[in-house]
Parts: C-alpha cells; structure tokens; sequence
C-alpha cells in the first residue's frame, strides 16, 4: 500500500529521484539502478528492462520498499523513461 504522502517523478535519463530520504515502491533490454547518496552512492537495487520497445513493466515494492538515507538516485540504460513513486 503506497502512503498517503507518496510522490512521484518520471525521469527520462539517469538523474536524482529525490533530494531527500526516501523509500522507492516503484522502460529495449536495459536496468535500473537504485542508488543511495547521487550517482557515486550504494547501489541498493538493480532491475533488469524488458527486451521490447513497446513493453512496459511495473515492479510492485510495496511490501518491501526500497530505503534511501541520503537520497534516491536511479542509473537508467537503455530505458525510454522511469516513474518512480516515492515517500
């Protein structure tokens, strides 16, 4: 269940999901990296992309989100866009 002051951001490039802590609950073959602490920060999670340019996929963290101390950062490759939801 995603908390009542959940956010989301949809990036479109590598970049900050958010500046802040926060917990992540939710793009041609590619990956996703969660990262803690901006580009250079520990790698919390690493998603694999579906092999298609029309496929979309969602990934259900809602029992078990993702928490980032510092701040949440995502590594895009060969994604089209990400949308992150965040609290």
């Amino acid at each position: 269940m995603i908390q009542s002051d959940g956010q989301s951001t949809t990036l479109t490039e590598s970049g900050a999901i958010f500046g802040g802590p926060a917990r992540i609950s939710g793009a041609t073959a590619g990956s996703v990296v969660i990262k803690d602490g901006g580009s250079g920060g520990t790698t919390l999670a690493t998603f694999a992309t579906p092999a298609s340019a029309t496929h979309t996929a969602y990934i259900d963290l809602s029992n078990s989100p993702i928490r980032c101390s510092t701040s949440a950062y995502a590594t895009i490759t060969n994604a089209t866009s990400v949308t992150a939801i965040y609290a």
